[in-house]
């Protein structure tokens, strides 16, 4: 029985034996001050001191000034260099007024400011059923900011007025005949304001840029009557008259410098209407009346009528020059 328990005993010691070979040994005692010279120790890093010294992205630990506790990240550096660690009045610093400019969208596709607008068009008549008086037209603008130019604008109708054929049919059937007007040209000194800009998406495929825009002015319209109740003896002269204008627009950029052109403007002025009667005591011209009476200038106008000549104007624009800069604040 005894001989067992010695056996028992022998044999727990042999199984124990080779772990004890595998236990950590002591360090020497200049290993354990690490913290002080900036080795790792067994809870630091480990085995990291040896990467670090090798070439890892540690600091190795004989480089670290004496004193200083390795491992706290952000404290480290404040005691190395005080500077790059200011340190802030969070009171003072709350009751300073913020001025921050954030731009939170994108940038303008076609910059306006200090660029040339040369837009020529065709305008068309919309509002009168009787005369028509289509006609080219070209505007030249100046944009003074993004959203506010200056320009001039004219237009040319004289070839290119139309009676309607209604009218002739029925002056000759009824004998009955409307006043009609037709123009010569127009001239305007313009202001335009672009209050909207964007962008929408085409096709499926394509992305248009595009501004809408406010203009107005004042300048001059030179008309005539077109002589339709005596044309015997009527022969009107072109007289330039005030007009006011004032319309929208719409522009689609197909690029930085040119684009499509779609406007509505009204032009308005007092215009001057050929007499419906004939002769200095206004009877019915189809009287027996002396042709001295008939061709006497000051019998052949009859009311004046504020007119308002609705036009479509369908153009494109070129803008100059072709390039811009954008300049942001700093």
């Amino acid at each position: 029985m005894k001989n067992t328990r010695i056996g028992l005993f022998a044999a727990a010691l042999l199984c124990v034996a080779p772990g004890l070979t595998w236990a950590q040994q002591k360090k020497p005692a200049a290993e354990e001050k690490a913290p002080a010279e900036g080795a790792a120790g067994e809870g630091a890093a480990g085995e990291g001191a040896e990467g670090e010294g090798e070439g890892g992205e540690g600091i190795p630990g004989d480089e670290l000034p004496e004193g200083l506790p390795g491992g706290e990240g952000l404290g480290d550096i404040c005691q190395i260099d005080p500077a790059a660690c200011p340190k802030l009045d969070m009171d003072k610093e709350a009751e300073k007024d913020l001025k921050e400019q954030i731009y939170a969208v994108q940038q303008i596709f076609a910059l306006r400011v200090r660029r040339f607008e040369v837009n020529p068009y065709w305008g068309v008549t919309l509002n009168d059923q009787f005369v028509s008086h289509p006609g080219p037209g070209i505007a030249l603008n100046y944009y003074i900011t993004n959203v506010l130019a200056v320009g001039l604008n004219g237009q040319y109708y004289r070839p290119f007025n139309v009676d309607s054929e209604f009218n002739a049919q029925v002056r000759r059937s009824a004998r009955v005949g409307v006043p009609l007007t037709e123009y010569d040209w127009a001239a305007a000194l313009n202001f335009t304001y672009v209050p909207a800009y964007g962008k929408f998406a085409g096709f499926q495929d394509f992305i248009f840029h595009y501004d809408a825009y406010v203009v107005g002015g004042v300048g001059a319209i030179s008309t005539r009557p077109i002589p339709v109740i005596d044309p015997d003896n009527r022969n009107f002269e072109f007289e330039p008259k005030l007009a006011f204008n004032a319309g929208i627009g719409l522009r689609i950029f197909f690029n930085r410098w040119f684009a499509a052109v779609l406007e509505v403007r009204d032009y308005v002025f007092n215009d001057k209407l050929e007499n419906t009667a004939c002769g200095r005591n206004n009877v019915d011209c189809g009287s027996q009346l002396p042709a001295s009476e008939l061709q006497d200038k000051d019998t052949w106008f009859g009311e004046s009528r504020l007119t308002n000549n609705v036009q479509a104007q369908i153009g494109f624009s070129i803008f100059l020059p072709f390039s811009f800069e954008y300049r942001l604040p700093k």
